[in-house]
């Protein structure tokens, strides 16, 4: 426990010293306060983490949380020359989908859980954290995948059919 912990802190530190325009406003706090960049992180990320619990527009919050950080890094893994960073951004948002369409339905019975959206961003960052302990993966080899793999030849025939439809009706249209 103690060395996964001191490897996340390594992690974290890594990643809040690399150079952008978040690192260098933390770095210029860190300055100002002479308080370690990792205590402010993690002091605005509590700060984050007791908004999502009570305050308004937490669904905001929540969605900007779980999108907007793995959008960028997804950029950066199409910028890279290693697929494997691809691999696991694209498997992260195939279960962003996944959980979005069932959160669709399930909103009326969703909006009754109290700590809905601290619970859902708790998820969220579970996805996205990187290691052996990545939440999409975990979700997509164990769930997402054994359905696809069961139903994915009804399911291209089905839009293979689709297709064919839409083609004669714009054909049709001509």
């Amino acid at each position: 426990m103690a060395a996964t912990l001191y490897e996340w802190k390594a992690y974290a530190d890594k990643q809040l010293r690399e150079k952008n325009k978040f690192t260098d406003a933390l770095a210029f706090l860190e300055a100002k306060t002479q308080v370690d960049r990792l205590y402010i992180f993690l002091g605005l990320a509590a700060f984050v983490f007791a908004y999502l619990m009570v305050g308004y527009f937490a669904n905001f919050v929540c969605n900007l949380i779980g999108s907007v950080y793995p959008a960028y890094f997804s950029i950066k893994a199409i910028e890279s020359s290693s697929k494997d960073d691809d691999t696991l951004w694209l498997t992260y948002w195939v279960v962003y989908g996944t959980f979005s369409l069932m959160e669709l339905f399930g909103d009326i019975l969703l909006f009754w859980i109290p700590l809905y959206w601290f619970l859902k961003c708790v998820f969220l960052i579970w996805c996205m954290v990187p290691g052996a302990h990545n939440g999409s993966q975990m979700i997509y080899h164990r769930a997402i995948k054994p359905v696809f793999l069961r139903h994915q030849s009804k399911v291209d025939m089905a839009l293979n059919k689709a297709a064919e439809k839409v083609g004669e009706v714009i054909d049709g249209g001509k």
